[in-house]
């Protein structure tokens, strides 16, 4: 027990090292505590490619994991023994049973249901939400937006280091941006408050951070959409301003959705999925779209043709109708 405890602790300051989000950090500690454990207790040291082979096939058959699951739980492991241990797992070849993908259509809202929703999300939550959707912003996205990401002047919203490391920009939805400037001076008067109370920092990425060591305590780095109170920083324990939780957040789209009665599963994605979906709808060409969303491919972006393709086919006249 003393060796995986060591083992974890090495992982975790190499994850911090290479500046990994929180998330990943827990994610990959559990994944590589599972597969620990399910080679009873034995070092990854003294495991190999066989063990790895067992371990990923499992998933697939016996848990049944989704396709991405069983990817993050392989990703876990390379970082572990590349990162970790020092030995490239790339290279052995790893040939486990594959979780079955299944290719899914997005499920989508249309903008009526969209408005049912958007009108049952209680007001504190309102602005956040109609951003995701009026940007088609993913949930992070939406949380870890700073003060300074807005530019009223150009009417533009800045996105850095979004899940597809591409930065971008998008239009700032018009109907938002009175609400969207008195949420600005919002925040600034509670980081007023927050700096006479003794507190008033911020979490700033690490290589900013040693650049800019008081940026952490200006307006314009605050969130634009913070917490109600003050919350511990799991890694640093220094008291701060996080930003809104997502499962917060979440939770409040899920009641929302069921207070719209929508029969459709509604989570924060769908929003994206709905934004992207009606752009299309209103002849956006497929290109712009892509920029707008992140992608990196345009044939990620292409899903939302099969949406568009499906709804046609609901325009369908059956032979009983003619």
């Amino acid at each position: 027990m003393e060796v995986k405890k060591k083992l974890l602790d090495l992982v975790r300051d190499k994850i911090r090292f290479k500046h990994y989000s929180y998330s990943t950090e827990r994610t990959y500690i559990h994944w590589i505590k599972h597969y620990i454990l399910f080679h009873h207790k034995k070092h990854p040291i003294e495991m190999g490619k066989i063990e790895i082979e067992l371990y990923l096939t499992k998933l697939a058959t016996n848990d049944r994991v989704a396709p991405t699951t069983q990817n993050q739980a392989f990703s876990a492991l390379l970082f572990l023994y590349k990162e970790v241990l020092g030995l490239d797992i790339s290279e052995w070849n790893i040939q486990a049973l594959r979780a079955q993908e299944r290719k899914h259509i997005p499920v989508v809202l249309t903008k009526e249901e969209v408005r049912e929703v958007l009108q049952n999300i209680p007001s504190e939550y309102s602005l956040l939400v109609h951003l995701m959707y009026g940007c088609g912003l993913r949930m992070s996205e939406a949380l870890n937006l700073r003060v300074k990401d807005i530019d009223f002047g150009f009417d533009k919203i800045y996105v850095w280091d979004s899940k597809s490391l591409k930065d971008r920009t998008i239009p700032l939805p018009q109907k938002l941006k009175a609400k969207l400037l008195e949420q600005v001076e919002s925040v600034k008067l509670l980081h007023k408050q927050d700096l006479k109370d003794g507190y008033g920092n911020v979490f700033i990425p690490y290589a900013l951070e040693k650049k800019y060591p008081r940026s952490k305590l200006e307006a314009k780095w605050q969130y634009l959409f913070p917490m109600k109170s003050i919350s511990t920083d799991p890694r640093t324990k220094e008291k701060r301003r996080h930003h809104v939780m997502a499962q917060t957040l979440g939770r409040n789209i899920k009641v929302a959705s069921q207070k719209a009665n929508l029969n459709k599963r509604v989570t924060s994605h769908i929003f994206r999925h709905s934004y992207a979906t009606h752009l299309l709808q209103a002849g956006i060409d497929l290109r712009s779209i892509q920029e707008l969303l992140g992608h990196k491919s345009v044939e990620t972006t292409m899903i939302y043709t099969h949406v568009v393709s499906e709804m046609n086919k609901a325009k369908v006249i059956s032979p009983l109708d003619f």
